[in-house]
């Protein structure tokens, strides 16, 4: 079974989400955002969401997670929650 290691960032809006990914680009550190910004409990682990595999994270974030290109920062992609800014950093 497909296996993979990412790591998010949760806000409420979409300009949240892109002033974010706009500091990423520039290079700001993925781990120090998500603690600071993340409204998710993994914030506090750097956005960490550990091992997933399929079906285990809400469909839109599955997607991201199993079918886009590894090693990038994707988004924002929109769930039930809010904004997510997504990197798949592994997948088996």
């Amino acid at each position: 079974m497909a296996k993979a290691m990412a790591r998010h960032i949760l806000v409420n809006t979409k300009e949240e989400a892109e002033a974010i990914k706009t500091r990423l680009e520039k290079g700001d550190p993925f781990d120090k955002l998500a603690r600071k910004y993340s409204t998710c409990p993994s914030g506090k682990k750097g956005g960490d969401l550990g091992e997933v595999r399929p079906g285990q994270l809400v469909k839109s974030i599955d997607n991201v997670i199993f079918k886009k290109p590894v090693r990038m920062i994707h988004g924002p992609v929109k769930s039930q929650f809010g904004y997510h800014l997504v990197h798949v950093f592994f997948r088996d």
